[in-house]
């Protein structure tokens, strides 16, 4: 072995007797720290006066994952309660839709269940490809139904919140804070408590399997009424959980938990310290007043293939293009049945907030349209005075309006939706005309 060879040995010997003991120490304080904590916010919320009873990074913000589901049932709750859909109304799968990933219920593409199961499947299993299936049957798509999810949130005070599908997988730029969802678990209870029973669901049979909720902790903590669990690698272990015992009312939210144990626990413990130091008065509905105004959504639940034409006055003579600001036409010309070009224009939603957007819409079904007019409120009349005509005929479709913009102008359809084909449209809207009343059926 040649000098050179010799010295080298010696020295690498003799570096690694200097720098083992600094690595062994290195080591000993490296295991003696606390482990990187994945992003992490709570908050307990008084849900009578929404005064904060213990916050902990409540304004950062968090991916929300199947959180999101809760601005889904939400937009589906308001539907609802507005008569623009029925528990009974079927949610058609698209392929899109039933090409979720699990957790989903399974349904294939073409194949439809009921608004009540969808609903079921999402508060229990939550179900991907149902809650994909519920955006498309209220907005249209899923890219037009994010958007009324992000304004609908906005309005509700949670400014920090964006929304970019119905399911909360992971997209982009879906973000929102432990405040934000403690505020919707709230708007939930407050704003639909004829359907906040859904979220206390403990298990649902769906073709003959029992499917139990994912919310461990119902049934497990008295006064524990629900909401929402969520989960996905980045987003960590979420919860946001209601209890209501002894007068008080609280909301509790944990994002980021490490397991889905240590995240119940963590709830339980937030539970059990702060609700005996929530309010027994206050009235709840004053708190989420105070921070927002809540219409029904100007949401096209039932959205046409192809926009409609400019609704114009219908005299002898031809009529303007364009309809005057205060024009109205009840009853728009039907587009040509042939006419079915792959992709179009989908009405666009004037709620504050969302933009117009063009798409193909991936929905099917039929609707029939009796009334286009300016004014909401008259449509909603409308819609009321032809059902009081026609009772039998329109027994089993749901009336809704759906708003679109056209030439600087905002207008809104007075339609009926629930039919399945183009024979039962078509048929129901010849029987409205021996009652004089004036329709189309067009294919959504």
């Amino acid at each position: 072995m040649s000098k050179v060879v010799v010295a080298s040995v010696f020295v690498s010997k003799a570096a690694s007797y200097l720098v083992r003991p600094l690595l062994l120490a290195l080591l000993l304080v490296v295991t003696t720290l606390p482990a990187l904590a994945a992003p992490h916010s709570a908050i307990v919320v008084d849900a009578r006066t929404g005064r904060t009873l213990y916050q902990s990074d409540a304004e950062a913000l968090r991916y929300p994952a199947s959180l999101t589901k809760m601005m889904t049932l939400y937009l589906t709750f308001e539907a609802l309660q507005a008569g623009r859909i029925s528990k009974s109304t079927p949610v058609t799968f698209s392929p899109y839709a039933a090409s979720m990933p699990p957790t989903k219920l399974g349904v294939r593409a073409g194949n439809s269940i009921p608004v009540d199961t969808a609903i079921y499947a999402l508060v229990t299993r939550s179900a991907n490809d149902a809650a994909v299936a519920l955006g498309e049957k209220l907005g249209g798509d899923t890219d037009n139904f994010a958007r009324i999810m992000t304004a609908t949130a906005h309005r509700l005070g949670m400014n920090r919140t964006t929304f970019r599908n119905p399911n909360g997988l992971p997209a982009s730029g879906q973000m929102t804070t432990a405040h934000d969802m403690a505020l919707l678990g709230i708007a939930l209870r407050e704003h639909f408590p004829q359907y906040y029973g859904y979220f206390a669901t403990r298990s649902f049979t769906y073709n003959r399997h029992r499917i139990p909720n994912h919310n461990h902790l119902l049934g497990r903590i008295d006064g524990l009424d629900g909401i929402k669990t969520g989960y996905t690698h980045d987003s960590g272990f979420n919860i946001v959980t209601s209890v209501k015992r002894d007068g008080r009312s609280i909301v509790a939210v944990v994002i980021g938990g490490r397991t889905s144990r240590s995240r119940d626990a963590e709830v339980a413990g937030l539970i059990a310290k702060y609700l005996p130091r929530a309010s027994r008065h206050g009235d709840p509905s004053d708190y989420i007043a105070s921070r927002q105004e809540v219409a029904p959504a100007a949401v096209a639940v039932a959205l046409p293939r192809h926009d409609a034409p400019t609704p114009v006055a219908r005299p002898a003579k031809a009529a303007p293009a364009v309809p005057a600001p205060q024009a109205l036409a009840l009853v728009e010309e039907a587009p040509e049945p042939t006419a079915r070009p792959a992709a179009v224009k989908v009405a666009e939603v004037a709620a504050k907030g969302v933009d117009p957007v063009s798409t193909a819409s991936t929905r099917s079904g039929w609707v029939i349209q009796i009334a286009a007019t300016d004014s909401e409120s008259q449509a909603r009349a409308i819609l009321d005075k032809t059902t009081k005509k026609a009772p039998t005929v329109l027994a089993d479709a749901s009336p809704f309006t759906s708003v679109y913009q056209k030439g600087g102008g905002t207008y809104y359809r007075a339609r009926f939706g629930g039919f399945s084909s183009k024979a039962q449209a078509w048929d129901a809207c010849g029987a409205l005309k021996k009652h004089s009343i004036a329709c189309y059926a067009v294919e959504q």
